[in-house]
């Protein structure tokens, strides 16, 4: 999926979203940006990245979202 289907649908699934998830989405799209950067930064020092799930968050009418944690590895010197 392209860069601007990513977009169009994503544009798609908010129209039908309140102001209040709209909201959330923004905030959370920014902090996986951050995330993202992070990850990024602690490669190019020399340490690798994995994320895994270590937990699901449940709230009432079925609504979920899996927390994650970082698995940090260094390398040894060759």
């Amino acid at each position: 999926m392209t860069r601007t289907h990513v977009k169009e649908r994503t544009e798609e699934l908010t129209s039908e979203m309140d102001e209040a998830q709209k909201t959330a989405i923004r905030i959370l799209a920014n902090d996986l940006h951050r995330l993202n950067q992070a990850v990024m930064k602690a490669v190019e020092t020399g340490l690798s990245v994995e994320l895994q799930r270590t937990a699901r968050h449940h709230s009432e009418g079925g609504y979920w979202g899996d927390l994650l944690m970082p698995i940090i590895v260094k390398q040894k010197a060759a």
